[in-house]
């Protein structure tokens, strides 16, 4: 039974830090199109996402055969929609967001990603209730508010402009898309990463990436309209940020995130997508060389406790430990 406790723990603290880093690897797709002002959403979708497919692909050309024997049926089309919901159509959302009513706002919608998820994962099986996670869900929701209440109150955010403000609203709109394409993705992954128990979650990461990669040849021909206005200098720092955001946010994002769903319960890993979220501040006040607002700072210790809460809901107890297991990806 110790032993059994012992694993089950072992296996928590496991989940956590995988989930930790994927926060961090995600939090930087925020910054990208600060960093990129001149190109378009869809432009640095495409991007991410072809040197994403590309990655992929020669990582794993090599084991293809072997790989591609284990795609069970539907699983072609289920990647397909994994990288549709999860990647290129999440980003060109997100991304237009940053554009058109900044960081901020853009990175508290999606800041709400933990609570929906964990609300849905309360119908899975392995979900310890969601009377128990109450406590933690008031948590994030408090410190989501605090920061959207410092986003409002930011320089520039009331205007009379009416075509800033018809800006802003099409921005949260396409926050709003993106926090429900990324929901559905979350949910999908996690049902077909334990469905597939003998493949690995960092080979489903790069399964999931050669479909992204594929579905972003599509776009390109829309991405191009513009394209000739940019300097070859500008376009070569716009590829080598593409490729730096597409290794560390999408394959090693991905591959830590997956390895978070085989380890926790979805529940839990609804509460661990908050990283994206501390990160993204973390990261959004680093480009702007301010250091975070009282409120701000406020809001990130609410969302450490709503983590440490559900943290504690989750625990193997003595009694349920004889019981538990922990599947590794």
């Amino acid at each position: 039974m110790n032993s059994s406790r012992a694993r089950s723990h072992s296996s928590l603290l496991a989940g956590l830090g995988n989930g930790l880093a994927a926060g961090a690897c995600w939090g930087l797709v925020f910054i990208a199109p600060a960093m990129m002002p001149d190109f378009t959403a869809l432009q640095l979708a495409t991007v991410r996402y072809l040197m994403y497919g590309f990655f992929s692909v020669a990582l794993v050309l090599p084991r293809w055969r072997r790989l591609a024997a284990c795609i069970p049926q539907g699983g072609r089309a289920a990647l397909l929609g994994l990288g549709l919901t999860g990647n290129l159509g999440y980003y060109i959302l997100i991304a237009m967001a940053v554009r058109l009513c900044g960081i901020n706002i853009t990175s508290i919608i999606t800041g709400f990603l933990p609570v929906i998820v964990g609300i849905l994962g309360t119908r899975e099986g392995d979900s310890p209730g969601l009377r128990r996670l109450v406590p933690s869900m008031l948590l994030m929701v408090a410190g989501i508010s605090l920061t959207a209440l410092q986003a409002l109150h930011a320089p520039g955010a009331g205007t009379d402009d009416p075509r800033v403000d018809m800006a802003h609203l099409l921005g949260f709109l396409c926050a709003i898309g993106g926090l429900a394409s990324w929901s559905i993705f979350a949910l999908a992954n996690a049902r077909w990463l334990r469905r597939l128990s003998d493949t690995s979650a960092g080979d489903w990461g790069l399964l999931t990436g050669v479909a992204t990669g594929a579905e972003a040849l599509f776009v390109i021909p829309f991405a191009c309209h513009g394209a000739m206005s940019h300097p070859p200098s500008r376009w070569v720092a716009f590829i080598v940020l593409g490729a730096f955001i597409a290794l560390v946010s999408s394959l090693l994002g991905g591959i830590f995130w997956n390895r978070t769903c085989r380890l926790l319960p979805m529940t839990l890993c609804g509460q661990m997508a908050v990283g994206e979220t501390l990160f993204a501040l973390f990261y959004g006040c680093l480009w702007t060389g301010r250091w975070p607002t009282a409120m701000e700072g406020a809001a990130v210790l609410f969302l450490v406790l709503s983590v440490v809460c559900s943290t504690l809901a989750h625990a193997p107890s003595s009694a349920s430990s004889d019981t538990s297991h922990a599947p590794t990806g």
